[in-house]
């Protein structure tokens, strides 16, 4: 790291050991960029690295902040409706949920509207209403360099809910405490003289004497005799004026020319290119580093001016002033990364997914000022009359070493060394607020007591357990379920001896907790953890990890298995995540073990399949599992030979009952529910031979007599009977959820059926009179619907429903003509 500075220190332990956002500003030259790369080899935290532009990025080894949290490029609106997400990839929604610390570098450059962009993504994709979805931000950059870029027409848009463009008025930002911490040292610069010069220029301070000192450098003769010089640059405010120079002194060399084509492998956006893409150069060129040196010699760095002196199809050599030897320059490669988690060492960890090759130069008889930021220049020619951007000046005489080494093309005017008004406000707001080391000490404290509180908060532990048995009892009708044989005492034990006694825990720990003593140093607290870890870690293991092993849910209906393995996926990670994190307060606490514990439970190892155990299904009927087991496995088989889904060869239910039941023959198979004549026919030979394989392996002799009554077929007046019966039951259980005020939605998914259904049973409530059709749609819709009924002339649905269009169900105009009084209760009708 760069030489030790309170500062410094300052902010490596607010980043490092508090949950604080930062904003790490200071002067050009003080040392930003530096500190940042630094950072990234050093922190325990799952941490991303991100950058307004493609150029930031690449230099500040991160990506774009559009492309992290897959953002558009417009305006964005907050509390409005955003229709411009794209789908997050489970990797990518992985990442963020586990994400600890988001890097921001040149913040001067983001948009407020942006900011609250990320944040809408953070909180949607972290399911928190905390700003930024409780993620600590590390925002770096200097207010008074280059602003964000907002055309006139988005701040149209925009102008209405901002006060400024600029990232401090982010409404989620404003919700947060911003720490601020400038750094003050300067290494860039050495001469007192130039330095307080440019501080006048940056605050804006710049009166008549300081601006005739820095005038003084405007000589017209010597600005074009020294842009010639080699070693000094032009930087120009708009990027054809610098193009237009190079290609003028390149084309007045009359040594031969030489293209240098870049390779460019994998992802690797054009807006990022470092260099050009194809390069002409010639021997006499001035060109400048856009890399620094990797090899162990350090020969040059980002923005070393040289000039060639040899080149060929495959080496160049430049030669730079104050350099005993030449440098050899050879292609290097740049990485496009993307971010993911490690699962072996459960670290955010970038990976490359495209790479840049080309020689590690370009032109640089000038360049645009806007490209020089974080660059430095020994001698440099500054054409800034066109100046169009606050900051811009300040930018371009930062540049350069010395004063000595400074000339101004055309004079300066104060009128071009504008400074926004907004960010005068911000950095004189900041300057008072900049953090002692007690406010250091006090974060610290506060972050270490929450780590531990959260460490013990099995919250979501318990409502991940509680809605597993909430849906299971919904589908229970679905579902054939295993290893657990009761879910409602698994769920109060959970409640009981873990989430209560968690939550008492975590009361006496506020009591215990000093504001003056981290936590990890208080034997008090310490002895308390040690206890806390072995119960919890018991518990859990007890309760839920050696239980769940076994646990499976099965059924043919793909929206419920995908909810219930949803569900236990979400369930099976937290109690890793929990289990992990209990363990490690075992012998201590430290920050680093419980954030790395944290990361290991985002990653889920897979567990041998254990054999599940036989459990007693709703009929209270034996499966034999085995059997059920080899009857999945030839379904599946089938399916796949015939093309189909597998529910379509025989029903998850009905191949329960044959592994209940052991069928012996064709006709104790028929009287099974689902096997007609065809299935018999189709399939019986196959079924009762893997039976009879089964009963002979296991010394069976006997059918198993009793076949389940409502899951046989019954011929007749008496099924008849029953299914009518069975059907007025169904109604009156709608009708009574709808009376406790439910919708046909709610009921629905309460009941596990179609809501189509439900619908169904609404309508004939209404047609015997149950209840009143304005209790299902309002007094309006019924007269548009009655409107459009009569439109269609007819009573098929379909015609009614593309008058009304999408704003009506099929549900609100099957209501509406059974609830008329001369309609009879239209339930089949034609859509």
């Amino acid at each position: 790291m760069i030489r030790e500075n309170q500062e410094l220190r300052l902010v490596t332990e607010f980043v490092l050991a508090t949950d604080c956002n930062i904003f790490l500003t200071g002067k050009a030259g003080t040392g930003k960029t530096t500190f940042l790369g630094s950072l990234k080899s050093g922190c325990d935290k799952r941490m991303v690295v991100t950058a307004p532009t493609g150029v930031a990025a690449i230099n500040a080894g991160g990506v774009t902040l559009h492309s992290f949290f897959q953002l558009s490029f417009g305006p964005f609106v907050p509390g409005g409706e955003q229709k411009r997400f794209f789908r997050f990839s489970r990797d990518k929604r992985e990442l963020i949920k586990g994400l600890d610390l988001l890097v921001i570098d040149e913040i001067s450059m983001v948009r407020a509207d942006l900011l609250d962009g990320v944040d809408d993504v953070l909180r949607r994709l972290r399911r928190t209403s905390l700003p930024f979805g409780g993620v600590q931000l590390l925002l770096i950059g200097d207010m008074h360099q280059l602003p964000p870029v907002v055309k006139a027409n988005e701040w149209k848009v925009l102008a209405s809910l901002y006060d400024s463009p600029y990232f401090f008025s982010s409404k989620a930002l404003r919700k947060t405490e911003l720490i601020p911490i400038e750094l003050q040292h300067i290494y860039r610069q050495s001469d007192d003289t130039f330095i307080e010069l440019l501080n006048r220029v940056r605050d804006n301070n710049l009166d008549g004497e300081h601006l005739n000192h820095l005038n003084a450098r405007h000589q017209p003769d010597r600005a074009t005799e020294t842009a010639r010089q080699s070693g000094t640059i032009t930087l120009c405010t708009h990027n054809n004026r610098a193009e237009s120079i190079n290609k003028k002194r390149l084309a007045s060399l009359s040594a031969a020319s030489h293209t240098f084509s870049a390779t460019i492998e994998g992802d690797f956006p054009e807006h990022a290119y470092p260099t050009e893409q194809t390069l002409e150069l010639k021997a006499g060129a001035q060109v400048m580093f856009v890399r620094n040196d990797p090899s162990p010699e350090k020969l040059y760095f980002n923005g070393k001016i040289g000039r060639i002196v040899q080149l060929d199809e495959t080496r160049i050599r430049v030669r730079c002033q104050g350099d005993e030897e030449e440098i050899v320059v050879e292609p290097l490669s740049w990485k496009n990364v993307q971010f993911s988690l490690d699962t072996e060492s459960m670290q955010v960890r970038e990976n490359s997914v495209g790479s840049f090759t080309q020689v590690p130069l370009k032109l640089a008889w000038a360049i645009t000022i806007h490209k020089s930021q974080g660059l430095t220049f020994d001698q440099v020619v500054i054409d800034a009359q066109a100046a169009f951007a606050p900051g811009q000046v300040y930018v371009a005489l930062s540049r350069c070493r010395s004063l000595d080494g400074l000339v101004l093309s055309t004079p300066l005017d104060r009128r071009g060394i504008s400074l926004d008004p907004a960010v005068l406000r911000f950095t004189s707001e900041i300057a008072s607020r900049q953090p002692t080391m007690e406010a250091l000490a006090a974060a610290k404290i506060s972050y270490q007591q929450k780590l531990i509180l959260d460490c013990f908060d099995y919250t979501r532990l318990g409502s991940l357990v509680g809605r597993l048995v909430s849906t299971v009892r919904r589908y229970r009708d679905l579902l054939h379920l295993q290893g657990i044989d009761d879910l409602d005492a698994l769920h109060q034990n959970v409640l009981t001896e873990i989430c209560a006694v968690g939550r008492n825990f975590c009361t006496q720990l506020r009591g215990l907790f000093r504001e003056d003593l981290l936590p990890a140093q208080d034997p008090a607290v310490l002895e308390r953890l040690h206890k806390a870890s072995g119960y919890f870690t018991e518990k859990i293991a007890t309760h839920l990890d050696q239980r769940l092993d076994r646990f499976s849910a099965e059924t043919d209906n793909k929206e419920v298995r995908k909810q219930v393995r949803d569900l236990l996926a979400n369930l099976r990670q937290e109690i890793h995540t929990k289990a992990l994190t209990s363990a490690c307060c075992a012998t201590g606490f430290d920050n680093g073990d419980y954030l790395r514990a944290c990361a290991a439970g985002a990653v889920m190892v897979e567990k041998p399949e254990k054999k599940r155990e036989t459990v007693v299904d709703e009929s209270s009927e034996q499966v034999h599992q085995e059997l059920f087991d080899s009857l999945r496995e030839w379904r599946t088989k089938q399916a796949a030979v015939e093309d189909v889904a597998a529910y379509r060869i025989l029903h998850q239910k009905v191949l329960i009952q044959i592994a209940a039941h052991l069928p012996a023959s064709l006709g104790a198979l028929k009287k099974i529910k689902g096997i007609g004549p065809k299935i018999a026919e189709k399939y019986g030979d196959e079924l009762l031979a893997l039976i009879l394989a089964y009963r002979n392996k296991h010394g069976i002799e006997q059918q198993v007599e009793g076949v389940h009554e409502e899951l046989v077929e019954r011929d007749g007046e008496e099924n008849s009977q029953k299914k009518q019966a069975a059907a007025g039951d169904s109604r009156r259980k709608s009708l009574a959820l709808h009376a406790q005020g439910l919708s046909a939605t709610e009921i629905a998914s309460e009941r596990g059926l179609a809501l189509t259904t439900i619908e169904t049973h609404l309508v004939q409530c209404l047609a015997a009179g149950d209840i009143e059709l304005d209790e299902l749609v309002d007094r309006r819709r019924q007269q548009i619907i009655a409107d459009a009924i009569e439109k269609a002339q007819s009573e098929r649905l379909k015609p009614i429903k593309e008058i009304l269009g999408e704003d009506f169900s099929y549900g609100e105009i099957r209501y509406v003509m059974a609830g008329q009084p001369s309609g009879p209760a239209r339930e089949d009708r034609e859509e």
